[in-house]
């Protein structure tokens, strides 16, 4: 089985910082992509960052380009999202993924979820 563990989450001002980390760990064989969600109350879940593991290949939702950057690990199967210059819109809880997980060569690519850390960004 896969596991995902996040950590880093936290209250800070606005304007500050904070840097989430993902750390995948159980059978993996390969990653395809890495990603961070983000799930603020009421509103549905969004994509923030994603990173392709093989090419490193980044995307980000357009309302943190430029103030967030997803980074990984591949030795660790770790990812990172630095987050600054916070705003109280950014506040929500945060979820790291992990897609296309296979365990063997042979084994079609699964996705998996971490349990969630919640970020407060206060005004």
């Amino acid at each position: 089985q896969v596991q995902l563990v996040e950590s880093g989450g936290g209250l800070v001002q606005a304007g500050g910082s904070l840097r989430l980390s993902c750390a995948a760990s159980g059978s993996i064989f390969s990653i395809n992509s890495m990603g961070w969600y983000r799930q603020a109350p009421g509103k549905q879940r969004e994509q923030v960052a994603l990173i392709f593991i093989s090419s490193s290949i980044t995307i980000y939702a357009d309302s943190v380009m430029g103030r967030f950057t997803i980074s990984r690990d591949n030795a660790k199967n770790t990812v990172y999202l630095q987050m600054k210059s916070l705003t109280p819109e950014d506040t929500a809880v945060y979820y790291c993924a992990a897609r296309g997980v296979r365990t063997a060569w042979y084994t079609v690519g699964n996705d998996y979820w971490g349990q969630g850390t919640q970020v407060t960004v206060s005004s």
